[in-house]
């Protein structure tokens, strides 16, 4: 299980950030079941996998965090190979929890700043902005959505689709250079977040232009995401360098082909970050 998450995250075939690290680790319950001579034997193999998980996306905020946590309440906190294992499936259990309560929380603090008629930009996929709008919708607003495509991968397609599947919502489909155009008939763009790490948010590539637009046309940012995706120390943000055939199926001579999967934009441009414990204006 701990080898086939290791590649379903390479792949980013799981594109949540939340639910990359509960993924990455209740795959390490795994490591219960093998056989083991002494604890130090465990820890050192829960110690390499954690590393394993980690390197197959060090963009990921959220999955350091919960690798992490694992790690530091189980190594050298017990002389007993079963305590050990029952110590590690705990942990796991809290983690999890700890991560979809977050999210969920977060998404409800989010809903209450959809009022009934509004309309709102996005870009890329956030599931916890998806609750948010379902859970707005369900307290009876109409809202209008406008998502970008998010290049290359697409994944606002994906949320456009989802979107078209709740009531009360009317979704509109554009690509990511268009947000020009629209965001003047947006009361506010609304996106999810990679993490933010030293008054920088990190987050799908494209976000920076739109987030800059926004400010320029006056339009108000509001970030939404798990209190975990904000680091203050002990993480460092690697950006993930994509394959080049996203962009270009048959490569071309002479053409160096670029595809970031995340861009930096400064906080002092976003509005407010509503997480699951509250509201953080800038």
């Amino acid at each position: 299980m701990i080898d086939e998450t290791i590649e379903e995250i390479r792949e980013m075939q799981t594109h949540s950030s939340s639910v990359v690290a509960v993924k990455a680790a209740q795959s390490l319950a795994e490591l219960t079941e093998r056989d083991y001579v002494t604890v130090e034997e465990f820890e050192r193999d829960l110690e390499r996998n954690v590393s394993a998980l980690k390197r197959a996306n060090p963009s990921h905020a959220s999955l350091y965090n919960a690798l992490q946590e694992v790690l530091n309440d189980v190594q050298g906190q017990t002389d007993d190979i079963d305590e050990a294992r029952e110590r590690t499936l705990s942990t796991i259990d809290r983690v999890v929890e700890k991560v979809e309560t977050g999210k969920h929380r977060a998404a409800k603090n989010a809903a209450e700043m959809f009022e009934d008629g509004a309309t709102f930009l996005t870009h890329d996929y956030s599931s916890t902005v998806m609750e948010a709008v379902e859970l707005a919708v369900e307290d009876g607003a109409d809202l209008r959505a406008y998502v970008t495509e998010a290049r290359p991968r697409f994944l606002g397609r994906k949320f456009a689709r989802e979107l078209s599947d709740i009531d009360g919502v009317e979704p509109h489909l554009m690509v990511d250079g268009a947000s020009g155009i629209f965001l003047p008939k947006c009361d506010r763009v609304v996106i999810g977040m990679d993490c933010i790490v030293d008054e920088t948010l990190y987050n799908r590539v494209g976000t920076f232009p739109l987030v800059a637009a926004a400010n320029e046309v006056g339009v108000p940012v509001t970030v939404v995401g798990s209190s975990a995706k904000l680091v203050d120390d002990g993480f460092r943000f690697e950006n993930e360098i994509r394959s080049p055939s996203e962009v270009m199926l048959e490569p071309v001579e002479g053409i160096d082909i670029e595809n970031p999967a995340y861009d930096a934009t400064p906080v002092d441009l976003i509005d407010e970050v509503i997480t699951d414990e509250g509201v953080v204006e800038y």
